[in-house]
C-alpha cells in the first residue's frame, strides 16, 4: 500500500519538478549590459599656510612706588583740609588712599602691556570627500531564438552568439 501510494505521488509531483533532459545550443539575437552606478566616495587633501597674528610675550616693565607714595601724600593733605573733628580723621584718610591709586595708575600706565602682536605663519592640512561615480556591469539582458521562440534572460556574463540552453522533455 505504501509503495503504490509512493508511486502515485511520485507520477502527480513529477511533472512539476524541472530537469534538463539535454542541453542545446540557441542563436543570441540581441545582448544588452545591466549598468549599476556604483559611489566610491575619495578623499582629496592639500596643504595652506595661514597667516594669524598672535600675541608674544614682552619682558614687563618694573612697577613703580613712587607715584603710589606721591599721590597717598598729597590726597591725605587735599583730605585733611576737608572736615574737622573725627571727619577730619576720615578724610585724610579717604584722600590718602584714593591718591595712592591714582598716583599708582598714573605712574604705572605702561607697566601691564606685557604682550605684542606679532605676524606668524603655519601649514595646515585641509582635507575634503568627493563623490565619485562609475557604472559596473552587474549582467545582461541576453534574448536568444530557439525552436522558433524568442526566450529573454538574464545572465551573469556576455553570452557570444551563441548560448547554452537546457532543454526538458514533456512526457
Amino acid at each position: 500500500m505504501k509503495k503504490s501510494l509512493l508511486i502515485i505521488l511520485a507520477g502527480v509531483f513529477a511533472p512539476t519538478v524541472w530537469a534538463a533532459d539535454f542541453v542545446d545550443s540557441a542563436k543570441v539575437i540581441a545582448s544588452a549590459p545591466i549598468y549599476e552606478r556604483v559611489s566610491e566616495p575619495k578623499q582629496e587633501c592639500w596643504y595652506e599656510t595661514v597667516s594669524s597674528t598672535a600675541p608674544v610675550p614682552q619682558p614687563q616693565e618694573e612697577r613703580s612706588l613712587g607715584g603710589a607714595l606721591l599721590g597717598g601724600v598729597l590726597g591725605g593733605v587735599v583730605g585733611n583740609q576737608v572736615g574737622a573733628g573725627n571727619g577730619k580723621t576720615a578724610a585724610t584718610a579717604a584722600g590718602a588712599i584714593a591718591g595712592a591709586l591714582i598716583g599708582d595708575r598714573t605712574s604705572n600706565a605702561n607697566a601691564g602691556q606685557a604682550q605684542v602682536a606679532q605676524p606668524s605663519s603655519r601649514t595646515e592640512q585641509h582635507c575634503r570627500q568627493i563623490e565619485n561615480y562609475r557604472d559596473v556591469i552587474r549582467g545582461y539582458n541576453v534574448t536568444y531564438r530557439y525552436n522558433g521562440r524568442d526566450v529573454t534572460v538574464r545572465l551573469p556574463y556576455q553570452p557570444g552568439e551563441k548560448v547554452q540552453v537546457g532543454v526538458s522533455l514533456i512526457r
